[in-house]
Parts: structure tokens; sequence; C-alpha cells
């Protein structure tokens, strides 16, 4: 390793940070971070019914307020990075989630679940804009090779991915000690991530401007006064809402078949490799496709999921394979998000045209979350009868298959205009 080579220097005092962080630091980031995620997250829905024996509404409540404090929230976390640097953003949104991880640890009933899920969630909205942000900047400083080569957001989907294999193995482990232990390994997780990116993260944000210097406030949330981006947020605001399911709807679906939290964390490790194995040959694939037709493509996969449950939920459980209809819900949804969300979170920079990025990723996080909170709020009544083999199991597949064929329809009116005319 070369010394630092700074005249300001002092003697064994100082790493040398780098102006602007290797984008090999972003993506493994974001594959710790999933470790930390995956580990509890999935099992909030089975702890609370199994051992408190909370009702579907009050599971759904919990999951959404969670999901909404995160992604409603980007668009405020995205703001603060944009104003005061990823690293400082990123630090607070570790400690933040430490602190929901030790509530959720001391949850013995609705409120205290309630209440840790929420700021969980805000520490995922502190992070997540600010490490969306940078690896946008290094997206834009990459050399070109190629027009059809997949962006650094297809590389982050699958680091996240190897993370997402690693975590409900992690956590299905963890989880025969006591959901608390699970809660306090991933509390350590995130505590040790918080070190490294004080450390080791640039005081300088991705641009090279100081952390302190101001961005113009009118910048600041320029995304809110550019209808058609927030008309396309919202339109693919469906494809959380739709992957929401794989922790609220997918635990119900699970128990009609008679199978377990080890079958749920096995299911998760398919999702993982099937991402991981499939992502980067999708996003080439996409990238000759053309941006509109992938994301209809992704929204209509996640349709198909959604319906092939739905047909499934209406006949008795298969002796030889019960967790089938698990498996099409889940290759639906991850086919589909292979399609869908490196496409969307590439055309954020055609929308921003230069401005901050931050808040643009926070918006398209935030109407995701308003989506989630709405959406498994109307949809859990619906998941009081899908435990049992009926034509009423069906509803809530069928009512978020809809919901997602007709945002596939609608979001192609509103791409970036022109789109990547420049390329």
């Amino acid at each position: 390793m070369k010394p630092a080579t700074s005249s300001t220097q002092t003697p064994l005092q100082t790493v040398e940070r780098p102006a602007r962080p290797n984008p090999k630091l972003l993506l493994s980031s974001q594959l710790i971070f999933n470790i930390g995620f995956y580990s509890v997250v999935p099992f909030i829905a089975l702890t609370m019914a199994n051992d408190f024996a909370m009702s579907a509404v009050a599971i759904g409540v919990v999951l959404g307020a969670r999901t909404f404090a995160q992604q409603g929230m980007f668009l405020v976390g995205g703001a603060i990075s944009d104003r005061w640097g990823a690293r400082y953003t990123m630090v607070a949104g570790c400690i933040v989630r430490v602190s929901g991880y030790l509530l959720l640890a001391a949850a013995d009933n609705f409120s205290l679940f309630l209440a840790g899920a929420i700021v969980t969630g805000v520490g995922g909205a502190l992070f997540s804009p600010a490490l969306e942000s940078l690896v946008a900047a290094a997206e834009e400083r990459r050399e070109p090779s190629g027009k059809h080569r997949p962006t650094l957001f297809a590389s982050l989907v699958i680091v996240g991915e190897f993370g997402a294999v690693a975590g409900p193995l992690l956590g299905s482990l963890l989880l025969g000690f006591g959901f608390e232990v699970s809660l306090y390994v991933a509390s350590a997780i995130f505590a040790v991530m918080a070190f490294v990116f004080w450390r080791f993260l640039p005081r300088a944000d991705h641009s090279g401007q100081p952390t302190d210097a101001a961005v113009p406030k009118h910048q600041l949330l320029a995304c809110l006064r550019d209808k058609r981006f927030v008309a396309f947020a919202c339109f693919f605001s469906v494809s959380l809402l739709a992957h929401n399911q794989l922790y609220f709807g997918l635990p119900v679906e699970l128990r009609r078949n008679g199978l377990d939290a080890g079958t749920l964390g096995l299911v998760f490790a398919y999702a993982s490799l099937l991402t991981v194995t499939l992502q980067w040959p999708v996003a080439k694939l996409m990238r000759r496709f053309g941006e509109r037709n992938a994301l209809t493509l992704g929204l209509s996969l996640k349709a198909a999921g959604f319906t092939a449950v739905a047909i499934l939920a209406t006949q008795p459980p298969i002796a030889s394979l019960p967790v089938l209809p698990a498996l099409a819900l889940v290759t639906g949804l991850c086919l589909g998000n292979m399609c869908a969300t490196p496409t969307a979170m590439r055309l954020v920079l055609d929308f921003a045209g230069g401005r901050p990025t931050g808040a643009y990723y926070g918006l398209l996080a935030s109407c995701g979350g308003a989506m989630v909170l709405i959406g498994n709020t109307a949809m859990a009544p619906l998941y009081e009868f899908a435990d049992q083999t009926s034509t009423a199991a069906a509803s809530p597949w069928l009512f978020t298959g809809v919901i997602a064929v007709v945002s596939a329809v609608a979001i192609r009116r509103f791409l970036p205009v022109p789109a990547r005319s420049a390329a």
C-alpha cells in the first residue's frame, strides 16, 4: 500500500481518503447492507404472527409503515444527501437503523413493533439515496465501451442479491435462537458499516464539492416541479408494491401450503440465485430491447407472477411440490425486477439533466413507499382469506396483478423527453 503523500499530513495520524469513492466500495456497501436487511425484515411477519399471534391487518400496517418510513422518506434523505454530502448521510443512516433494530429486539406488542419498524425504515431512507447518488455519479464518469453494456446499477442489483442470499440464510439460522438474536447481529453489522463509511468515504461529495457547500435550494427539490418525472415515479411505484409482497403476501401463501420459516429462507435464496445468475445477461438484453419496452416487460412479468399464484391459490396444495406457488411468484417478480429496476434507475440521470440526483432517487422511492402503505392497507383484509384454499384466496394476487398491468401500459408515456437522444 502506498503511503499518503499530502504535504499537510502529520505522521502516524491519518489514512488518505480518495477524492472520490471507489465503485468497489459502493458495491460492497450494498452487499453488506443487504445482509443486515434480509437477515431481519423477511422474518418480521413470521415473528409477529407465530410468536405474538398478531393479525394480518396488524402485520400489514407494520410492514407498510416500515416501507413508507424508508421509501416514503427517501425524498428527504436524498435532499439531505444533496445538501450535506453522502458520507455524513450514510453514517447517520446506519446509526438510525441500529436504533430501530434494538427497538424491534425489545418489542412484545404492536406499538413497539410499529415504532421499531418506522425507525428502521428512516435509517434506510438516509442511507440508500446517498449510495445511489454516488453510484449515479460513478456511472456518469465511466468510459463508454459499447452502447449495450449494462450499467453500474445492474452491478448494484447483482451484489445486492449476494447479500440477499446470505441474509435470509443467516436469519433462518439465527431465528432458532430467537428473533432478537438476529436483530443484535444485524445491529453489529450496521455499526461496523458506520465506522467504515466514516473512516473511508471522502469528506467531499461525489462531484468534488465540500459537504458543507450549499446546493441552491431551488435545485434540491427540482424533481417535484417535473410533472413527467412525478408521473413516472407514481407508475413505477407499483413495482415496489409488487416486490413488497415477498414480505407481506409470500408468508401467507407459504402458510396456506403448510410451509414454515425455513422454507421462506430457501425461497429467498432461490430469488437471489436467480438474480445473481440472470441479472447481467438480462440487463444486456434490456439495453438492446429499449428502455420503454424494458419497463413494460418488467411490470408485465410481475403481473404474470401474481396471476399464477391467484390460479394456484384456488386449488389444494400440491403434495409433491407445495412450494410451487411461491416459486412462480418469486420467478415473476425477480425477472420483472431484472428488466425494470436498472432501467428506471438509469433513466433518473436523464430526468435530472445534470442536477443533483439524490432528491430524484428519493422521490422515486418515496412514491414507492406511499404505494406500499396504501396497497398493503387495502390488501390486508383480502389476505385474511388467503391462508386457506378458496376462490377468495385469489383476490389479493389478482388485485396486485391488475395494478401491475395498468402501470406497464401507462408508464410508457412518461419517459424523459428526449430519452438519451445524444447517446
